[in-house]
């Protein structure tokens, strides 16, 4: 196990699990310090050869309620957008599955960082907004993102009501994948996440870089390039042999990870 531990964030890596932890209750709005601390963490997460997921939860009420409006004054806007997000460029350059825990609001930037996660689980009392149009300005993370998740049109009414949905909408419309009880979110949430941490990393990494590749490209081509992968990396990994030989056997398979 490692444990680091900022101000307002923390990483702990246990069980081929990276969890990193937003702690700034009660809403952990993201100045700039927090802003270089969950950086920060997520390099280390990034550099551990040991995971297989990340997970990115919080502490109090909400998941974010966004970031610092105090950041957004024209004097601070550049560097507060820059840092801001390199976080996202660092999340996308990540191969293992990223995992969004969100037991409360996801609010403007904090509701980006959320659904910018390969998979959400929300509770239902869970809820999400982009309401940076209020204030005159839009998010652009959720630009870019949003309409790749759920469809221009419905990413527009989003963006421009800047409405908060609760977490029974958000995953009907498909901007997140689960919706629990709260009463028992933490542990649905860890038998969740124990799935995949169950399964073989490189191969996790691997169907993650397949869908990837192929989200933008042609469907002939998507193929080709899955196939690729499959045939000339996955098929080499001895995980790949161990799962079929197991299924043919008829036992539970011994993951090497490699």
């Amino acid at each position: 196990m490692a444990m680091s531990e900022h101000s307002s964030v923390a990483c702990e890596i246990r069980d081929a699990v990276a969890r990193i932890t937003l702690r700034h209750p009660p809403l952990n709005i993201l100045d700039l310090a927090m802003m270089q601390e969950l950086y920060e963490a997520l390099a280390q997460a990034r550099d551990s050869a040991e995971i297989k997921v990340l997970v990115i939860g919080h502490e109090g009420k909400a998941f974010s309620a966004g970031v610092s409006i105090q950041d957004h004054t024209a004097d601070k806007v550049g560097e507060m957008i820059g840092k801001f997000h390199r976080i996202f460029h660092l999340l996308n350059s990540l191969a293992v599955p990223i995992v969004a825990l969100v037991d409360g609001m996801a609010l403007g930037g904090g509701c980006e960082l959320a659904v910018f996660c390969d998979m959400v689980l929300a509770s239902d009392r869970a809820t999400f907004g982009q309401p940076e149009i209020k204030v005159g300005v839009f998010p652009p993370v959720a630009a870019a993102v949003f309409p790749r998740l759920i469809g221009r049109n419905r990413a527009l009414e989003l963006l421009l009501t800047g409405d908060t949905i609760a977490a029974p909408d958000a995953k009907a419309m498909g901007l997140i994948n689960q919706v629990f009880p709260a009463a028992t979110f933490r542990a649905k949430a860890d038998e969740f996440v124990g799935k995949l941490a169950a399964l073989s990393g490189p191969v996790l990494k691997l169907t993650k870089r397949a869908v990837d590749r192929g989200l933008y490209a042609s469907v002939a081509d998507a193929i080709k390039t899955a196939e690729q992968i499959y045939l000339r990396e996955l098929m080499q990994t001895e995980d790949a042999r161990e799962g079929l030989n197991a299924f043919m056997e008829k036992r539970k398979p011994e993951w090497k990870n490699r």
